[in-house]
C-alpha cells in the first residue's frame, strides 16, 4: 500500500533528478548536433577550401614564394635562423583559428537565419544550449583536424621543427583552447550583422582578412608602423598570433615583439576580455530570427 508519505518521496526523488536528466539530454543532443554540423561542413567545397585548408595553402604558398630570401634571424657569423615555413607558420595557426571560429560561424549562423532554418530549430525541441554545443563542437573538431594537417605540411614537407618541450605545448594547448572558444564566440556575435544569405560573406570576409593583414599573419608583425599595431592589439588575433609565436619561434625572437618580449599574461588577458565581451553581445543579440524580418 503506497502511503501519502511515500508518494511524497517519489515526487521529491523525481523532482531533484529532473534536473540531471535534462541537462544529459541537453549534452547529448549537443553531441549529436556537433557531429551533424561537422558532417554539414565537410560536405561544402568552399568551406573546406576557405576555411579549413585556406591556412595550408597560404603557408606553402608564402614558404615557396621568399625560399630564395635564405633563412630569417641569422647569426652575424652565419649561424641559426628559421626557414620561411617556419616563419610563418605560427601566423597561420592563429589565422586558422579565426577562420574555424569567427569566420565559420557568424557565415554560417547569419545563413541559417536567412533560409529560415534557425526559425524551424527555435520551433523544434532542440534547446538552445544544444544548438550552440553543436556549433562549438564542430568548430573544435574541424579546427583541431586542420592543426594537424597544418602541422604535418610544415613538418614533413618543409621541414619545420616543431617545439619538443612540454612547457611549449602547454603553452599552445590554452592560447589555441582559448583563442578558438573566444573565436567562436565573436562569430556568433558578428552573425547579427549581415542582414542576409547573399552579403553574409561580403560582410563577414574582409574584416577577417584585414585582421589577418594588420596582425602577424602574412607581414612580420614588427614590420609594421606602430600606429597599425596599436590598432591590432585592440583585436584577439594579434595576440593568438603573438602567443602562436612563443610557442613556434626560437627564443630570440621575442625580441622583436612591440614589447620586448612574449607577454603571455598579456596575451591570456586580452583573449578572456575579449571572451567576456563576445558572451555578452552574444547573449544581448541572438534571436532565433531577426527582429526586422
Amino acid at each position: 500500500m503506497t502511503t501519502p508519505r511515500s508518494r511524497t518521496h517519489a515526487r521529491t526523488g523525481a523532482s531533484t533528478h529532473a534536473p540531471e536528466r535534462e541537462f544529459a539530454r541537453t549534452v547529448r543532443l549537443g553531441a549529436r548536433r556537433a557531429a551533424y554540423e561537422a558532417k554539414l561542413y565537410f560536405r561544402q567545397g568552399d568551406t573546406i577550401f576557405f576555411t579549413f585548408l585556406f591556412p595550408v595553402v597560404m603557408l606553402g604558398i608564402f614558404a615557396l614564394a621568399f625560399s630564395a630570401t635564405g633563412l630569417v634571424g641569422k647569426n652575424p657569423d652565419g649561424t641559426g635562423g628559421i626557414t620561411q615555413a617556419a616563419l610563418y607558420l605560427p601566423g597561420m595557426v592563429a589565422a586558422g583559428i579565426l577562420l574555424s571560429g569567427v569566420q565559420n560561424l557568424a557565415v554560417d549562423i547569419a545563413m541559417e537565419r536567412s533560409d529560415g532554418r534557425l526559425k524551424r530549430l527555435g520551433g523544434s525541441p532542440l534547446p538552445v544550449v544544444s544548438y550552440f554545443l553543436g556549433k562549438f563542437g564542430q568548430v573544435l573538431t574541424t579546427s583541431l583536424l586542420q592543426l594537424i594537417v597544418l602541422l604535418l605540411v610544415a613538418r614533413v614537407a618543409f621541414g619545420v621543427v616543431l617545439p619538443t618541450t612540454g612547457e611549449k605545448w602547454l603553452t599552445f594547448a590554452w592560447v589555441y583552447l582559448l583563442g578558438i572558444v573566444t573565436s567562436a564566440v565573436l562569430g556568433i556575435a558578428l552573425s547579427r550583422i549581415p542582414r542576409s544569405s547573399t552579403s553574409a560573406t561580403a560582410v563577414i570576409i574582409p574584416i577577417v582578412l584585414i585582421l589577418q593583414f594588420i596582425s602577424g599573419v602574412y607581414l612580420q608583425f614588427s614590420m609594421l608602423p606602430t600606429w597599425l599595431q596599436n590598432i591590432a592589439g585592440f583585436f584577439p588575433l594579434k595576440w593568438i598570433a603573438q602567443g602562436m609565436r612563443s610557442v613556434f619561434l626560437p627564443e630570440n625572437f621575442a625580441a622583436t615583439e612591440p614589447g620586448g618580449a612574449w607577454e603571455l599574461p598579456a596575451v591570456a588577458t586580452a583573449l578572456v576580455l575579449w571572451l567576456v565581451v563576445g558572451v555578452i553581445v552574444s547573449r544581448l543579440t541572438f534571436r532565433w530570427i531577426r527582429k526586422d524580418s
